[in-house]
């Protein structure tokens, strides 16, 4: 079946965008503030924390770039009011990274700033290799004057070890790890889907053992069995790290996690751009599409 998958894919793009927001509609929250808002209360409900994301990443003037900045003002403006349990996570390039790199460190200062008055927290996203540098160096920026924020690292990247050495030596790695999902050059980027798991266990284990805080954000079964083990020999305790999901992934899972007693904080994305998002999560994953298939024959 995942040759068929994988066809679906590679020719979803060709589709008009209503057809594949039927693929998609599960994974994101809607296109408005109050689509996420709503999600995140059920959400809630179910015993996970949840971050918000702005989908934003295909701006491409400064114009643009502030409209996303004040649309996430404007998220945590709606997280304070609503009273849920979350955050907010920003992708660089959404706020005008790859146009001009100071006005967007001066947005997501400005994001930040407010998050603190509001007493919330802010996580940067990580996104391909070519913004890495200068997504890490906006985030040691910050982090001068600013202990309400962390960021991402990737454990695919063959650089990540050392990325996250770096940021413990300087007291900064409160970071979300995760495999990423870029379509990396080899010579960057790990294809060994073993040799991924090994590094991102390495890189937990990193994290966990400097004292820092630990986003473990995967849905692989082993990864998260290897983790627990981790957590347990470490006597890590329950207020150090937490699991991360995706909305509409693996809820079997995230549910069991959260009965035994583990933090989860479930990504809930939305907004307009949400094509982008949609296709690199299909393309990660081409068995997403068969599950979506799937649904939609049984729920007739």
């Amino acid at each position: 079946m995942s040759w068929f998958n994988r066809i679906i894919v590679s020719i979803l793009p060709w589709f008009p965008k209503q057809f594949v927001w039927i693929f998609s509609k599960r994974y994101i929250a809607g296109k408005t503030i109050e689509d996420a808002i709503q999600q995140s209360k059920v959400l809630n409900k179910l015993g996970c924390r949840v971050t918000l994301d702005v989908l934003g990443e295909d701006i491409t003037t400064l114009q643009e770039a502030e409209e996303e900045k004040k649309e996430c003002l404007r998220v945590l403006q709606a997280i304070h009011d609503s009273g849920i349990d979350g955050s907010l996570s920003v992708k660089l390039t959404s706020i005008g990274l790859i146009i001009d790199k100071e006005t967007c460190y001066q947005h997501v200062r400005d994001i930040v700033q407010r998050a603190k008055e509001l007493d919330n927290f802010v996580r940067i996203d990580m996104e391909d290799v070519t913004t890495t540098d200068d997504t890490l160096d906006i985030y040691r920026r910050l982090r001068k004057d600013f202990d309400n924020m962390g960021t991402v690292v990737q454990a695919y990247l063959k650089r990540t070890p050392e990325d996250v050495q770096a940021l413990i030596d300087i007291g900064l790695s409160n970071l979300r790890l995760c495999k990423g999902i870029y379509d990396e050059s080899p010579e960057v980027a790990f294809k060994d889907k073993d040799k991924i798991r090994d590094q991102f266990v390495e890189i937990v284990y990193m994290n966990l053992k400097s004292s820092s805080y630990s986003g473990i954000a995967t849905h692989d079964k082993g990864v998260i069995s290897r983790s627990l083990v981790m957590l347990e020999q470490q006597n890590i305790p329950k207020d150090q790290y937490e699991f991360q999901m995706l909305l509409g992934v693996t809820e079997k899972l995230r549910q069991q996690l959260v009965g035994d007693g583990h933090g989860m904080r479930v990504y809930v994305p939305y907004g307009v751009h949400w094509f982008g998002y949609c296709m690199r999560r299909m393309k990660e994953n081409p068995m997403l599409v068969g599950h979506i298939i799937k649904n939609l024959f049984v729920r007739g």
